[in-house]
């Protein structure tokens, strides 16, 4: 519950805060900085005793530890600089990351809450290599309100954070239940009520027509606008693509290869087997190949099928330095296909599954986002809590 009386301000050397708060360096709120320890492959496994935590999370198990007690950790390295975990118990904390303890413990999580908050990758020592060093945290100086308050807003961000673990948890298992379907709907294993006629084996060229993309001349502006998709590898984010982040013009979609909507895409150089549907009429690279279903097939059933034969297309997949499918390669393989009254209904419960997953996935973002206002009005004092 926010508080509704008026917060007076004061002059601070990290800009205006509550009169009551006050501002620290790290150095001073905190007891603890440990630097993690290197650690093989060979030495985590799945069974360890004690768990493996680096700058992007648990990485693992195994049977020694580094670290004991209630800690959090910032990430120090690459791409995991500046990351916050939080870990109680005894752990095996990796080079990856500085385990780091408040002077009083049941303070932790509004300090990590705080520290995720002010986005600690832009204090990085090097734009090659990102890293934080124990030197460089210490110094830094924070904003923080009273230990009663800490804790309360902790509690708040605390509350959406188990929601958002909750929903993933969701969303974990609802992805299992959609890849068992999978499994035992497009192999036969399990038949739907009402159907027991023979699937037919056919190869990706029987399906429909097979259209390798192009690419319009970059060096001609005039191809490119804002008027047709255009189709790579990155639009590739769901069942359907609806937008791409490139658009042609329509001297651009004069020399293209157009595919009508309905019709699948699968990605053939570098990540064989990425698969979308065009859910408009669509133009895409020559990374891709679109099969253009005949009226015996049925696009969805396709792309679930596809999807589920990952393995297949990498088998055809060329050797080198760059996997790669080519046309005639992979108008070659073969797939087994019911008639389109099983395709359908097949896939018309596989779409419910993924939208079932969508929901959910909405739902965690919705809750990101929610958090995200809430440290920005909580952790700035903007907003005050009810204590």
């Amino acid at each position: 519950m926010m508080n509704t009386n008026k917060t007076t301000y004061k002059d601070s050397p990290l800009g205006k805060i509550p009169g009551d708060w006050e501002v620290k360096r790290l150095g001073e709120i905190c007891t603890t900085f440990k630097s993690g320890y290197g650690i093989t492959s060979e030495e985590i496994n799945a069974i360890g005793e004690y768990a493996v935590y680096g700058g992007n999370g648990l990485r693992g198990y195994t049977n020694k530890f580094t670290h004991e007690g209630n800690y959090f950790l910032i990430g120090r390295q690459g791409a995991l600089c500046g990351n916050i975990v939080s870990v109680i118990g005894r752990n095996y904390i990796s080079e990856h990351a500085i385990a780091v303890q408040t002077n009083d413990k049941n303070y932790n999580s509004f300090l990590a809450y705080k520290l995720d908050f002010l986005n600690l990758n832009r204090l990085s020592e090097s734009s090659a290599q990102p890293g934080l060093s124990v030197e460089k945290l210490i110094r830094i100086k924070i904003t923080l309100p009273p230990l009663p308050e800490q804790k309360a807003i902790a509690h708040v961000l605390g509350l959406i954070d188990s929601a958002i673990n909750t929903n993933n948890q969701l969303v974990a298992k609802k992805e299992l239940q959609k890849k068992w379907l999978m499994q035992v709907l497009l192999t036969r294993e399990k038949r739907l009520k009402g159907f027991g006629s023979e699937w037919e084996e056919h190869k990706i060229s029987q399906l429909g027509q097979i259209v390798t993309g192009n690419t319009p001349s970059m060096s001609k502006p005039e191809y490119y606008g804002d008027k047709y998709c255009w189709a790579t590898a990155f639009d590739f984010k769901g069942v359907y693509i609806d937008e791409t982040d490139i658009k042609l013009s329509e001297e651009g979609k004069n020399v293209a290869r157009i595919v009508p909507r309905g019709s699948i895409l699968v990605t053939c150089i570098a990540s064989i087997g990425k698969n979308a549907i065009a859910n408009v009429e669509m133009a895409f690279n020559q990374q891709i190949n679109a099969i253009v279903p005949n009226e015996n097939f049925y696009s969805e059933f396709i792309y679930y099928m596809i999807e589920n034969s990952l393995h297949k297309l990498k088998e055809v997949a060329g050797a080198g330095a760059v996997t790669i499918i080519n046309k005639s390669n992979f108008e070659t393989i073969k797939l087994k296909f019911p008639l389109i009254e099983e395709q359908t209904a097949i896939a018309r419960v596989l779409q419910t599954a993924d939208k079932e997953i969508l929901l959910l996935k909405t739902k965690t973002e919705r809750l990101r986002e929610q958090k995200k206002g809430l440290m920005q009005v909580l952790l700035t004092g903007k907003k005050r809590l009810a204590i």
